[in-house]
C-alpha cells in the first residue's frame, strides 16, 4: 500500500495506491473524502508507511505568535530563529495536553523574539506528523516548553 500526501497551493491531496481519496482546502478547512473505507481503514491508524512529496520534508505555515511576558509564566529571555519547541492544539477536559508536533520557528529582522513580544513568523512543522486536521486559517494553538506554555500562535 502506497499513501502520499501532497499540498499544491491551498489545497492538500492525500493518494492511496494512485487514487485520490481525500482533499483539503487549507484556507477553509473545507474537506471532501472520495473513498470512506480506504480512508477510514488506513490513514488514520497509522503514518509508519507513509510517503510525502516534499522536498524537506516539512510544512510550512505563516502564523503570528505572542509571546508571555516572563511576569505570566514566560521565558526569561527571548529566542532566535530556527527554535523548536512544542507546538500543542489540544488539551484534555483537566487542562493537560493530549499531544506535541515538532515544528520550529523561523523569522526574519531582529535577531530575537523577546518575552511578551508579538510577530509575524513561519513555523516548519515535519510532515510525518498526523497534523492536516488542525491546518485551519485563524486555528489557535500555543507554544510549549515540555509542559509549560511560552506562547500562543494564530495559523493566517
Amino acid at each position: 500500500m502506497a499513501i502520499l500526501k501532497k499540498i499544491e497551493g491551498n489545497e492538500l491531496y492525500l493518494y492511496m495506491n494512485g487514487n485520490l481519496i481525500y482533499k483539503r482546502w487549507l484556507d477553509t478547512g473545507q474537506s471532501k473524502v472520495f473513498d470512506i473505507m480506504a480512508y477510514d481503514k488506513y490513514t488514520l491508524t497509522s503514518v509508519r508507511d507513509l510517503e510525502y512529496e516534499n522536498n524537506e520534508g516539512l510544512l510550512s505555515v505563516k502564523a503570528k505568535i505572542k509571546l508571555k511576558t516572563t511576569e505570566d509564566g514566560g521565558r526569561q529571555t527571548g529566542f532566535t530563529s530556527g527554535y523548536r519547541p512544542n507546538h500543542v492544539f489540544e488539551y484534555n477536559d483537566i487542562g493537560q495536553l493530549l499531544q506535541t508536533y515538532i515544528g520550529d520557528i523561523i523569522f526574519e529582522g531582529k535577531p530575537t523574539i523577546e518575552p511578551g513580544e508579538k510577530r509575524e513568523v513561519t513555523v516548519r512543522f515535519l510532515i510525518n506528523q498526523p497534523i492536516e486536521k488542525y491546518l485551519d486559517k485563524g486555528r489557535i494553538w500555543w507554544i510549549h516548553e515540555g509542559p509549560r506554555q511560552i506562547g500562543q500562535a494564530e495559523m493566517i
